[in-house]
């Protein structure tokens, strides 16, 4: 078939500076099991492409799902139509930007196929899971799920440009939701987070089989405690928390279409300004995130963005200090602001736009145990269960699962209701310890929106806990 759609594409292709069509075949499977009741099951296939067309000073694309001949010339002749009549009226002129013809193939992770195993076993290790969750009468809620994602693109270029990449993903979940009188926890395997690239061996390597009685007991254990005291402390958060904070106060704060203002009308702009770049202090000098598509089995990885450009490791900020934003190859060209290969749409009938892949703290030197030790009067964080920020993405608040204060160096009681707010840039540099290698945690979400219309799609965020300073922490009710 892709093989039948290369010819396809080299017979439509217009006459024009540059021609592309990027395909897209995605399958999705999800099963859940609730309350010890197999839930339906969901299968979803959806293939379709998308030409796009540069001449002159203009750009272009149409979508189909329509991958005959036929399909294929209307979206082209589409495209082209668009193009021309963009021409000098962009706020960019496309026919001085060198979009690439790139070459390459990328197979993702995948050590147990998915399709391996029947859907009956499968179901059958969400039964016992979910079951293993209900260890008391006030666990009043509990469920187990995998959602599976088999993703299959083919980008090729008017230049003979021709790359291929296929994909598995892997969501697990565990969720156990405890009640006694007025009160309400609920205590998750994953905080919208557990997201890996590949096959079943995942559940083996991080743990599934063995977590469901720990997060009923925690669930259980969060009814009686106290709650989170209102204060400002030092705060240790765990990877499973440091992925949202870097996805709202690193991630989209860098991506340039919002710094540029593209994004303004939807899901707001940026903090962060184009003079920024090089100078200015993001965060503490232990401070350093990069983008890193390559990482192995995490969420977001590829070889190749949709606009073609290659990707590879980038540092974003380095000792504390702004280097790059998350733009591609357009951002770039139009801000004159070194960028990465970022450029992703969700689907076939969606343009690229600025996106983050794999965003990532580079490790430190401390041990966890290290950080909670030069904690003289603190609390440790994990797993988050809420969020809000402003449309500059400068002032958050956080909520999470599960703490524990620290007093003294020690973890000591467990409280509820845990939250913390601050402003990104103060929030930073108040970064006093960073996690070493063996603390690092690749995880992901499923569930990153943005641009008009919508679009949801994968990030990938590996991260060592860190200690912060100085933390505006509260409580909350429930």
């Amino acid at each position: 078939m892709l093989e039948a759609l290369e010819k396809r594409f080299k017979a439509t292709a217009p006459a024009c500076d540059f021609c592309s069509l990027r395909f897209h075949h995605q399958k999705d499977e999800y099963l859940l099991v609730r309350q010890n009741v197999v839930q339906p099951t969901c299968t979803t296939c959806d293939s379709g492409a998308m030409i796009t067309v540069i001449d002159g000073r203009g750009m272009g694309y149409a979508a189909t799902s329509d991958l005959s001949t036929a399909g294929l010339t209307t979206a082209a002749r589409e495209a082209l139509t668009w193009a021309r009549r963009t021409s000098g009226r962009s706020v960019v002129n496309f026919s001085r930007i060198p979009y690439p013809h790139p070459t390459g193939d990328y197979e993702g992770n995948r050590g147990e196929p998915w399709d391996s195993v029947s859907r009956k076993s499968k179901l059958d290790v969400l039964r016992l899971e979910c079951a293993r969750l209900k260890v008391h009468e006030r666990i009043v809620d509990w469920k187990a799920s995998l959602w599976h994602t088999e993703l299959t693109t083919l980008y090729l270029t008017s230049g003979g440009g021709r790359v291929y990449q296929r994909t598995h993903y892997l969501v697990p979940s565990l969720v156990a939701v405890a009640n006694e009188g007025t009160i309400t926890q609920r205590r998750s395997s994953d905080g919208h987070t557990w997201s890996r690239q590949g096959g079943l061996e995942i559940l083996q390597q991080d743990g599934f089989y063995d977590k469901a009685p720990v997060i009923a007991e925690e669930a259980l254990q969060l009814l009686h405690a106290d709650n989170c005291p209102s204060s400002t402390m030092d705060l240790v958060l765990a990877p499973d928390q440091m992925v949202l904070q870097i996805h709202e106060s690193i991630g989209h704060p860098l991506e340039m279409d919002r710094i540029l203002g593209d994004e303004r009308n939807y899901a707001g702009t940026s903090f962060v300004r184009p003079e920024m770049f090089g100078t200015y202090a993001y965060g503490s000098p232990l401070l350093n995130v990069t983008f890193d598509p390559g990482i192995s089995g995490e969420f977001a990885g590829y070889a190749f963005d949709d606009e073609g450009q290659e990707a590879r490791k980038e540092y974003l900020i380095k000792d504390g200090i702004l280097l790059r934003g998350l733009g591609g190859i357009t951002s770039t060209a139009r801000s004159g602001i070194a960028g990465v290969a970022c450029a992703r749409a969700q689907s076939w009938n969606r343009p690229p736009i600025d996106r983050m892949a794999n965003v990532n703290i580079e490790p430190g030197d401390s041990s966890l145990e290290q950080m909670i030790g030069a904690v003289e009067r603190g609390i440790y964080m994990k797993t988050n269960l809420s969020w809000s920020i402003d449309d500059s993405r400068s002032k958050f608040q956080f909520g999470c699962e599960w703490a524990r204060l620290i007093q003294d160096g020690r973890l000591t009681k467990v409280c509820r209701t845990p939250n913390y707010r601050g402003i990104s840039s103060t929030f930073w540099r108040s970064l006093k310890m960073v996690g070493d290698e063996t603390t690092v945690e690749v995880r992901g979400s499923p569930h990153c929106g943005k641009g008009e219309p919508n679009q949801v799609i994968r990030v990938g965020h590996a991260s060592p806990p860190c200690l912060f300073t100085d933390v505006d922490v509260f409580g909350g009710e429930g």
